[in-house]
């Protein structure tokens, strides 16, 4: 039986403007529906998890609000049959820590067709220093091989490579045996970078080019993009012949300035990538490959792990870019 009280993240307004977050207890009447409650054991820090702890409109509709768009954890309760008591499970994405009651918390309630069973090979802290993060660099690593790109096409570039799906697309491009040239602006992780697998560091002016020119040297057989305007563009504009580019990201900006130029003389292929609402075949088939056949060695090691309970420096850190690879949340402590 449910208590009547759990543990969560709220982030409140206060008047019309100020935001408020503070640890509290509240009834576990309070939980969305769903049809599995789950007891959740670690969660993660994403970047869109900082938005809603602040209050960002883009991300937060309705308050009191709790953010956590990843959760790994045992099932509590489930009216549905594909689930019993007992199970671990994760869920990323779909509307949780958006409009949905997310991971910050001692429980949440989800739709059943959310769930996915943990697969063998993973604890409930591998899938969780993976989380979204992991599962998009896996879509964008898939998305490479869909289009046929092989190891000896040449380098793969990846752009914001020291946060979480940057620096978990280097690791497994590089465990599939691709040369991976990674992108970054901070000269004291380029160490770190050539021991999760990058062969060679570029700075950022190397991929953000802002001329008019429809066509630039073609440098790159594919690349991984999580920063989206001028530096899409650029990549775009200097991808070989037949490569392909992912993008999942806007840090950059959402406009996307080119002409139809590497896509009809270079047949460049753009890959856009949702880890929102991805199919769940898609899940499940690809969370199998990250607890299996590219499962990392070092998920934890790369990972720091912070209490719920001292979550609020974290945030402003992630916020800043000042975090490289990935954080995971204890949310019992």
């Amino acid at each position: 039986m449910l208590p009547e009280q759990f543990r969560c993240f709220l982030v409140q307004k206060s008047g019309k403007e100020a935001i408020e977050t503070s640890l509290e207890q509240r009834p576990t009447a309070d939980l969305p529906p769903g049809d599995v409650t789950i007891k959740v054991k670690f969660s993660s820090l994403n970047f869109k998890d900082a938005l809603a702890a602040t209050g960002n409109p883009a991300v937060v509709r309705k308050f009191p609000h709790v953010p956590g768009i990843d959760a790994a954890g045992t099932i509590f309760e489930s009216s549905s049959p594909d689930f019993k008591t007992g199970d671990t499970v994760l869920v990323t994405g779909y509307g949780m820590g958006a409009d949905h009651w997310g991971g910050w918390s001692d429980f949440i309630r989800v739709p059943a067709e959310w769930v996915i069973p943990l697969p063998n090979g993973l604890t409930t802290k591998d899938a969780m220093a993976l989380g979204t993060a992991g599962f998009t660099a896996a879509q964008s690593v898939q998305a490479l091989l869909d289009h046929n790109i092989k190891p000896d096409a040449g380098e793969i570039v990846v752009t914001g490579s020291t946060g979480g799906v940057g620096s978990i697309a280097v690791s497994i491009l590089a465990k599939l045996g691709f040369s991976v040239v990674a992108v970054s602006g901070k000269a004291d992780k380029h160490d770190w970078l050539k021991s999760i697998g990058a062969t060679r560091i570029i700075g950022r002016d190397e991929v953000h080019n802002e001329t008019s020119k429809p066509l630039l040297p073609a440098r790159w057989a594919a690349a991984i993009d999580t920063v989206g305007g001028d530096t899409l563009a650029t990549l775009l504009r200097s991808t070989q012949h037949s490569g392909c580019v992912t993008a999942c990201g806007l840090v950059g900006g959402t406009n996307l300035n080119l002409t139809v130029l590497p896509f009809i003389l270079r047949g460049v292929n753009l890959a856009g990538i949702d880890s929102a609402e991805c199919p769940r075949n898609r899940r499940l088939e690809l969370w199998g490959k990250l607890a299996g056949e590219w499962k990392l060695d070092s998920l934890t090691e790369n990972s720091a792990t912070v209490p719920l309970s001292q979550i609020d420096n974290s945030i402003q850190q992630i916020l800043a870019g000042k975090i490289s690879g990935r954080v995971l949340v204890d949310v019992g402590k």
